[in-house]
Parts: C-alpha cells; structure tokens; sequence
C-alpha cells in the first residue's frame, strides 16, 4: 500500500520517492528468514536406531504465522535449543505447504528459505527433524485427483533440495490421510511418492502412516514395499476422544459441549494398554519401527487428568519401544506457552518426567 501511494504522488521529490521505496524494500528483508548453510553430510541410519535416536519428541510451527512473515512468528530460534535442553531429541515440523504454492504447484524461494531456517537451527541444536508434509485436511476434503499432484510436486522439490542434509532428517509423506482418500488409493500414492523420493535419497529414512486420520486401526490396511528397509512406521492416539477433545471448537457438538471429563480409570489405563500392544504386535509382526507421531489431551481439559493421561501414554510407549512427538509446542495443546516464554510445566513433567 505504501508503495502505492507513494506511485501516486508523482510531484513529490525524486529524493523522497527513493527513501520511501527503500523503507519498503526493508521492511520487506525483514519479512524473511535470514539465510543460513543448509547442514551437509549425510549418512544412512538404521530406521530402528533413528526410531531410538528420535525417542522424545514435539511437533511444532504449524500454524505460526512465521511461514506468511518471519517478523510476526511466534517462533524463535532459541526455542530449539530450549526444546533440547528440555529433554526433547526431536521436532516434527508441520508443513502446510500447499497454501503457499503456484497455480503450477511451485513452491516460492521465500517458503524454502523459511525451511532452511529451520533445519539448520533445529540440527545446530542437536535436534532430530522431521519434515512432515501436513495439508492432510486439503487432501482429505478434496479428492485424491486434486491432491496427488500437491503432493508429487512438494516431494519433487522438498526431496533433492535437502538430500545432503544429516540423516537426522526424515521425510513424512503425508500427515493424516483420510476422507476421501482411500486406503487403496494411499497405498498406491505412497509407493509413487516414495518413487520421487528414492530418486535422490535413496537411504533416508521415510516415516509413513495407515489411513483413516493415522489410526492404529487401519495399521491392517497399510502396505508398504518389502525392499525398502528406511521405513519408520508412525500412527497417532487421541483415545477417549470425548476426553482428549472437550471443549475444542472445531470437534462435533457433542465433544465440543464437553467439560470436566477426567481420565485415569483402571479400565481406561487398560485399554490403553491394550490398544499399544496392539501396535508392537504389527510392528514384530512387519519388522518396523514405531513413531507415535502424535498425542495430547486439549487445554479445555482438567489438568490434572491431561498430565496424568500425558505420562500414561507417554510411559506406555516408551515400555514398548515407540519413539514419540507431543503435540504440540504451540497454538494449542500447549507443553510451551510463548506469552510468557515458560513451559507449561505440569505437561513438560509429564512428558520429560525429570525436567526442572
């Protein structure tokens, strides 16, 4: 707008036209990430080490605003190193790419600098890096047609742009796949998006989920191909539903109405149980490692019983050899509250029962 106003006014000096226009310009700079050096040396990692190497993890920046403009995120590069310290080993970035390509499904060289940023800052902190492909709700509420080329093009750019980074990274496929698109359609898709991305990072570990949201349930259902042997399996646990997501407005009616319902029954600690014994099974069954890629109880919820729901899950992945990611850092669900710039520290306990 300034730039246009300023056009306007053509008898103003050519003097002030220049200042004006080099505010901008800065303004501007300063709405991208700084450059870095993208971190080199890659080498293959054996997908059930990476998974102990993952161990503890947080998912974060999917809905900061520091992907529009870098001066307006809510996200700083200290907190990577605070998540280390905290006890994390990993990030699982939530990309929601699409929103940001052409109409030729290109992404933009400010988006990619934007990426850089964060791979370097969160490798310098000694953080293991997920890049989750996150536009599961365009995906799921479109159609597989319209989603299939999205998806090609972002690994088509994503996978060769980053393939001498550490075999700390890891590439997501998809978070979440559902709704329209079918379990036989993602096992088809799957196999193509890992297709494109073979052709530069031949080794690097991929974490893939099932369908139906990542659920465990549709673990059956997922199949993968035999002679890749960089495969981390991942499924997400929000159980009871009706507990992890009262008070949250964009769930049904009848959770959202929800309120006070707390958690910690012997009964539910046990179908927990028996829910995650249901994934080592597949996972000794199919020789692959497990990410529990998401949980988290919604803030509406009491707080003792998120914590305690929390530990639980958190513990009972752990006895079964599961790496995890919290969700999330922030937004909602909150382990960090930027605000005030403290961990909220009854869910930090939960999740790293030894921070301080």
């Amino acid at each position: 707008m300034l730039t246009r106003i300023c056009l306007a006014r053509l008898a103003r000096p050519f003097f002030a036209l220049s200042l004006l226009v080099g505010l901008v310009a800065a303004v501007h700079a300063q709405s991208l990430a700084p450059e870095v050096t993208l971190p080199a040396g890659f080498a293959t990692i054996d997908p059930f080490a990476q998974s102990k190497l993952m161990t503890r993890g947080v998912n974060v920046l999917g809905y900061d605003p520091i992907w529009a403009d870098f001066s307006k995120g809510r996200f700083k590069k200290e907190y990577f190193r605070k998540i280390h310290d905290a006890g994390f080993a990993t990030v699982r970035v939530n990309l929601q790419a699409f929103r940001y390509m052409t109409a030729e499904n290109k992404l933009p060289d400010s988006w990619f600098r934007m990426l850089d940023w964060v791979v370097a800052n969160a490798t310098e902190a000694h953080l293991q890096v997920i890049l989750d492909e996150h536009d599961f709700n365009y995906c799921g509420d479109t159609s597989y047609v319209e989603c299939k080329p999205k998806l090609l093009s972002f690994w088509q750019q994503v996978a060769p742009r980053y393939r001498d980074t550490p075999g700390s990274v890891t590439f997501e496929l998809l978070n979440e796949p559902h709704g329209l698109i079918s379990n036989q359609e993602w096992n088809g898709l799957l196999l193509e998006l890992l297709a494109v991305i073979r052709k530069t990072n031949p080794t690097r570990n991929v974490v893939i989920g099932p369908g139906v949201w990542n659920s465990r349930g549709a673990l059956k259902d997922l199949a993968l191909p035999g002679d890749d042997g960089h495969i981390i399996v991942t499924f997400h646990y929000y159980e009871p539903f009706p507990f992890t997501h009262q008070g949250a407005p964009w769930a049904g009616e009848e959770i959202r109405g929800g309120h006070d319902i707390a958690w910690g029954k012997t009964e539910e600690q046990l179908i927990v149980e028996r829910d995650f014994d249901g994934v080592a099974q597949w996972s000794q069954e199919h020789h692959r490692p497990i990410l529990l890629g998401e949980f988290g109880s919604y803030d509406k919820a009491p707080m003792e019983s998120r914590a305690h729901w929390d530990a639980y899950i958190r513990k009972i992945a752990e006895d079964r050899g599961f790496s995890w990611a919290y969700w999330q850092f922030d937004s909602d669900f909150v382990v960090y509250d930027v605000e005030t710039n403290k961990w909220n520290q009854p869910i930090l306990k939960a999740l790293i029962p030894k921070s301080h």
